[in-house]
């Protein structure tokens, strides 16, 4: 039986409830680009689906390794490291500004892989004109996140909430100028969503640096420091930390985003079926995601301050909710899924596909809460390196290469197409789950140990 604190429960709710909110929201405006573009035609959807195989691996990828400055900035609050946190700031602005600019000249190559791939010439080019449009939105974005992190790690996280809703306010008023041409814009269709997201970043990396220049819970780290300079020592520990962390992400994002790229053989309308589920999951996930993310800063909180015996309460605590969570996620995808299907499209066939796909959706709820629970604890306890080990075997081999032999071979059953992609990536978040939980317990279990030797000595 896992313990269960509700002052836990309280502490987490408080934390994650802003984080949830401004996922949702960060994540409403990729809905709000397919619902959108779905609107224009099945083939500028099916771009975005596309683009978003490239494009989000990359900057999901940067984050992963930008989040590595949470668990950091959180462990020092706890301890009460004031200029350690302003000083970790900085040389995390120092690897965000290279970082964007690497990613910003890779993307202008995004050509040669898409070249690569077997598909129609008009839907090869809405998702490099997305791209395109999409590669200036990585500087802006770089910072937003950046300050993000400082204001979740100090547990602070109703800024990101705010800004969200800029970000928001921004997007679906650009999306309908570019996507339709309209006040004398070009009519970029699908394409049109990639100036859109440029444009939110661009609002949002603003809005957060007044925020942080005038909010009052930012005022004790606005300090002097003895040098400005880049320090690589301190570089390559958000690398070292950050780096685990990033293919993490990596890999899941990519055991989602790389289907479309597998499955754009059999045409748009496949295509447009699962990026619709895909896009329903990613909008749901944010809840334990959330949740995850919250437990990282209350982890990191507690670490610094050498509670241990409430930090597994907070962990344990945090799983319960978290699988609690995703019970009724999977019971209302199941009930509202023709529901959900509609609203991204009117034509029936693609409207079935996408209801059968969602039920496979159901089934893989809690083995991801379980999953990132577990991986954001991991974070808080800035213990990651296994993770890289774990979510690569559950997520590749397993997930994707299971996925597509069950999508695309009569190896073990008839060809399943996306619905066989589905069952692969519930097996590889079962196995993550195991693996990661399994990883977790046997952590605490060592500070507990080490912890005990201290006293004792």
């Amino acid at each position: 039986m896992l313990p269960f604190s509700r002052f836990e429960a309280k502490t987490i709710l408080k934390l994650s409830g802003p984080i949830a909110l401004a996922q949702l929201t960060q994540t409403m405006m990729y809905v709000i680009d397919t619902l959108m573009a779905g609107r224009v035609s099945p083939v500028d959807m099916a771009g975005i689906a596309v683009a978003s195989a490239l494009w989000l691996p990359i900057i999901l990828t940067f984050q992963g390794l930008l989040l590595a400055l949470t668990p950091m900035i959180a462990q020092h609050f706890g301890a009460g490291h004031k200029q350690q946190i302003t000083a970790v700031t900085l040389q995390g602005a120092y690897l965000a500004f290279a970082l964007s600019l690497i990613i910003f000249l890779l993307m202008q190559f995004i050509a040669i892989p898409l070249g690569m791939m077997e598909m129609d010439a008009l839907l090869r080019q809405k998702a490099l004109d997305y791209m395109g449009y999409i590669a200036w939105g990585v500087f802006p974005a770089a910072g937003y996140m950046l300050l993000r992190n400082l204001f979740e790690g100090i547990g602070y996280t109703k800024a990101a909430m705010w800004i969200s809703f800029i970000g928001i306010l921004v997007n679906i008023p650009a999306n309908y100028v570019f996507i339709y041409g309209k006040f004398g814009m070009p009519e970029l269709g699908g394409a049109g969503c990639g100036v859109a997201t440029s444009l939110v970043f661009l609002a949002q990396f603003i809005a957060i640096c007044i925020y942080a220049l005038i909010s009052k819970k930012t005022a004790p780290f606005r300090l002097a420091l003895p040098d400005y300079g880049p320090k690589l020592a301190e570089i390559w520990q958000i690398v070292a930390l950050g780096t685990p962390i990033a293919f993490a992400m990596f890999f899941e994002v990519t055991l989602f985003v790389c289907i479309p790229l597998m499955i754009v053989h059999l045409g748009p309308i496949v295509v447009a079926a699962h990026q619709i589920a895909n896009n329903y999951s990613a909008l749901v996930f944010m809840l334990p995601l959330s949740m995850g993310m919250a437990t990282t800063i209350r982890v990191g909180h507690l670490a610094g301050a050498m509670d241990v015996r409430e930090l597994r309460t907070a962990i344990s605590t945090a799983v319960v909710m978290s699988i609690v969570m995703a019970f009724a996620i999977a019971g209302f995808t199941y009930v509202s899924r023709d529901w959900v299907a509609s609203l991204y499209t009117k034509d029936p066939v693609v409207l079935a596909m996408a209801s059968s796909i969602l039920v496979l959706a159901c089934l893989y709820q809690i083995s991801d809460a379980i999953q990132v629970v577990c991986n954001c604890a991991l974070r808080g306890l800035k213990y990651t390196k296994p993770i890289f080990f774990i979510t690569l075997i559950a997520y590749w081999p397993i997930g994707f290469g299971l996925g597509t032999v069950l999508g695309l071979t009569d190896w073990i059953v008839p060809k399943m197409g996306a619905q066989g992609f589905w069952v692969g990536i519930i097996i590889g978040l079962t196995v993550a789950a195991v693996l990661l939980a399994w990883l977790l317990r046997k952590q605490l279990r060592k500070i507990e140990y080490n912890q005990q030797q201290t006293i004792t000595t």
